[in-house]
């Protein structure tokens, strides 16, 4: 078991916490009723343009892990702010993505606040670095866009850095911490279940939607309400998976489903593409670059049930 949450889900089960309404197991079924059919005439603006802010000059990789996956989760439109250094590797590895290169080489720094509004969402986090250029981006960010963003990994080191700026973010905003990086942002606890309930205070007084990853990633909702996540297996316990993650919560996020919706979608699929992969990986092989190839894969599987 996972120390990220309190127990397993059987546990859960066995105590309650399900039978109670205030949590309960995201199953294929559920996924299946989110995810919505695709009209026959649709165009790409129909899916939503996604911003990507990501990126600096030692973690180029992780904004390219996050671009693919925001790619193949069907987002219509990509744009990626990355420092200028990451515009012929961007180029090369996700031809499909926009680019908008910042005026520094090594970090990202600045936005053009005037064209956030074009943006359907945004993520940020990715390989951002702390630096107080890419800090001064995020706050600017948080300032001037009032739809949900996606905020993971250095996204939230900042967060956890600059506690003041958490009264800019968005009603509706979804964070993606690991356990530590949550205890960053929540303080420190003694177990795994005051971590949970500390992180339902948290996503209420921010009205944020919070995904705990680990085995059985827990969603908390603004309202208290957790969703046990049911995918996913230890080979996913590899660096960058969280990027992919990232970058498929946001695709979500683009075409319209609700911030509790893909988060929800996001995480079970995420999972699934895992465990899919799995079919010819094996668990010390699995890199997170391989997951995005398999959402096509558990996509299916889903709207197979629906």
């Amino acid at each position: 078991m996972n120390n990220s949450l309190p127990f397993s889900p059987e546990t859960a089960s066995r105590i309650g916490w399900l039978s109670d309404g205030s949590c309960q197991l995201i199953e294929i079924k559920m996924v299946a009723a989110i995810l919505r059919p695709r009209a026959q005439f649709a165009h790409k603006g129909d899916f939503g343009h996604a911003l990507l802010i990501a990126g600096s000059r030692d973690m180029l990789g992780a904004a390219q892990l996050a671009a693919k996956a925001c790619l193949r989760g069907g987002v219509g439109l990509l744009t990626v702010h990355l420092p200028a250094c990451g515009e012929l590797p961007m180029q090369t590895a996700v031809p499909e993505a926009m680019l908008s290169c910042d005026v520094l080489e090594d970090t990202v720094s600045s936005l053009d606040f005037r064209k956030l509004e074009k943006y359907s969402a945004v993520g940020t986090g990715p390989g951002l670095g702390r630096s107080d250029a890419a800090g001064r981006c995020l706050k600017q960010l948080l300032q001037f866009y009032r739809r949900p963003i996606v905020c993971d990994a250095d996204a939230l080191n900042l967060l956890s850095e600059n506690p003041t700026w958490l009264e800019f973010l968005p009603a509706g905003s979804i964070l993606t911490p690991h356990p530590g990086e949550l205890e960053r942002l929540v303080g420190h606890t003694g177990d795994a279940t005051e971590r949970l309930e500390r992180t339902r205070v948290f996503a209420a007084r921010h009205r944020c939607v919070c995904l705990i990853k680990g085995a059985y990633t827990a969603v908390v909702q603004p309202d208290g309400h957790v969703l046990f996540n049911t995918t996913g297996n230890p080979g996913m316990a590899t660096a960058g998976s969280g990027d992919v993650l990232c970058g498929l919560v946001l695709a979500l996020l683009a075409q319209g489903y609700s911030s509790e919706h893909a988060a929800i979608a996001g995480v079970y699929l995420h999972g699934l593409a895992g465990d899919l992969a799995l079919e010819f990986q094996s668990e010390e092989s699995l890199l997170s670059g391989d997951l995005p190839a398999y959402f096509g894969a558990a996509f299916k599987k889903v709207r197979s049930v629906g």
